[in-house]
């Protein structure tokens, strides 16, 4: 699971109870603890352990940087000082947190120790302002479940941030020629969102993968690997191959500083190694690395942030959109020659030839039905979105490679959209609903939302804690 830390600033403003804002600063910070939530406090920063004053906030913010938080969360404990909160989170650029404890019944004579709404209501306007993107988690108790709900998807949404403001992709060769739809630009994702790739030419990777070889230890461990959790139908000495590659790319991953990788895995690759790469990509994505098909930068993105987004406890899997179902009319086949992870399929994985293909080396397994999300990061003339959407698995006809049926709300509408674009055939699915988060997340990245069926209301809805 991925680790977030949170820094934790309370805040009060003066003409309500410091008392009572004292108090709720400590129940939060103790139900954070019960919630295990990893957060820097600031109680070495005043008596009080609260923001309210310019002083301490420049203080508070050096803290916060020197423990490389995260996310910042901003609970109002009585009203709130919006400018101390506004100007702390300009100094940080990281995700905001904006929360309150719902204030309690006026006492007999109506006087309140606290205004929380109202004081939530100016930090609101005030981080506008500023032009800080934040994240609102309705007025709530601490014991309510949407508070632990708001919680943890902010912390997805800020693993989402950390993941993309930091993004390497190991681009093994150029783009197949014939897939004009894969190309990117390279300097516009580096000047846009610091997105870099370590482009290396196919000899350096089949070098990698002699050395591989030589040494023989890890290759063997991956032989085994294979044998104990696949049904192997190719011979010996590919199967050698297929472990070569999957560790000479996570070398050269590990070499080059990167998180994920996207590789030209035709047509030159089969005639230096006489192998697919599909199942050493599926190795490495079971292990959290994606790797992904025919030089798809965009791909690479799209499978980092889907994961991120599900706090990299479910791998996700790089699907061709490919037909419709022949029975099922808002059915799709998601498919591909066999780089899924093992992790995601709903039988023994076999390890064999792929459609189309006369090489071997890719999966063959059907995917796990259930809810998936299904995402694609991409752009074209300058401007990036990001396909968002739901789908459910379904029966269908036998397929090759690793695949899954889907049912979506309305294949039209979905169809459309990707040939309109700026999508193209390619997409990542996951086992988890992280539409919510992902659509949140756009907001701190410069990348647009883009919902394939008419559910924006409802996701609002969901992020407000309805």
């Amino acid at each position: 699971m991925a680790h977030i830390k949170l820094g934790y600033a309370p805040t009060r403003r003066s003409i309500f109870s410091a008392p009572d804002a004292i108090k709720y600063r400590g129940l939060t910070a103790d139900r954070l603890k019960e919630l295990g939530v990893d957060f820097v406090d600031i109680t070495d920063i005043n008596e009080e352990g609260l923001l309210y004053n310019d002083e301490d906030m420049y203080k508070i913010a050096e803290k916060f940087k020197q423990e490389k938080i995260d996310g910042l969360f901003l609970p109002h404990c009585n009203f709130g000082t919006e400018y101390e909160c506004a100007r702390l989170a300009k100094e940080l650029d990281v995700p905001v947190l904006l929360w309150g404890p719902l204030d309690e019944r006026p006492d007999e004579n109506g006087v309140r120790l606290r205004d929380t709404q109202c004081g939530l209501f100016a930090t609101g306007k005030v981080l506008r302002r500023f032009g800080i993107p934040f994240t609102y988690m309705t007025n709530c108790r601490l014991n309510d479940p949407v508070f632990e709900r708001g919680l943890k998807d902010f912390m997805a949404v800020c693993n989402v941030v950390k993941t993309f403001r930091h993004i390497r992709i190991l681009q093994i060769s150029t783009r197949p020629f014939d897939f004009w739809t894969t190309m990117c630009n390279e300097g516009e994702l580096l000047e846009k969102f610091n997105i870099q790739l370590s482009p290396i030419p196919m000899p350096e990777l089949t070098d990698e993968v002699k050395k591989a070889k030589e040494e023989g230890t890890e290759v063997a461990k991956v032989m085994q690997y294979c044998r104990d959790n696949m049904e192997i139908m190719i011979k010996d000495e590919e199967l050698e191959n297929v472990a070569a590659l999957k560790v000479a790319m996570k070398n050269l991953i590990d070499k080059y500083g990167c998180q994920a990788a996207a590789i030209q895995c035709w047509n030159q690759l089969q005639s230096e190694l006489g192998i697919m790469p599909c199942a050493a990509n599926a190795l490495l994505n079971d292990e959290g690395i994606p790797v992904v098909c025919e030089t798809d930068i965009h791909g690479a993105i799209t499978a980092l942030l889907v994961e991120a987004a599900g706090m990299d406890e479910t791998r996700g899997f790089f699907a061709d959109w490919t037909i419709r179902h022949p029975d099922i009319e808002n059915g799709e086949l998601l498919q591909h020659c066999g780089p899924w992870p093992i992790s995601v399929a709903r039988e023994k994985a076999k390890l064999t030839y792929p459609l189309a293909f006369e090489h071997p080396g890719s999966i063959t397994a059907e995917a796990k039905h259930g809810d998936v999300t299904l995402v694609r990061f991409d752009g074209d003339n300058g401007e990036y979105s990001m396909l968002l959407g739901n789908a459910k698995g379904v029966d269908g006809p036998k397929g090759m490679g690793t695949y899954l049926w889907v049912e979506v709300d309305n294949i039209k509408r979905l169809e459309a959209k990707i040939v309109e674009g700026p999508y193209i055939h390619h997409c990542v699915g996951i086992h988890k609903d992280v539409v919510p988060v992902l659509y949140e997340a756009c907001k701190y990245i410069g990348v647009k939302p883009d919902l394939y069926d008419p559910i924006e209301e409802d996701v609002k809805a969901y992020l407000r804690g309805e």
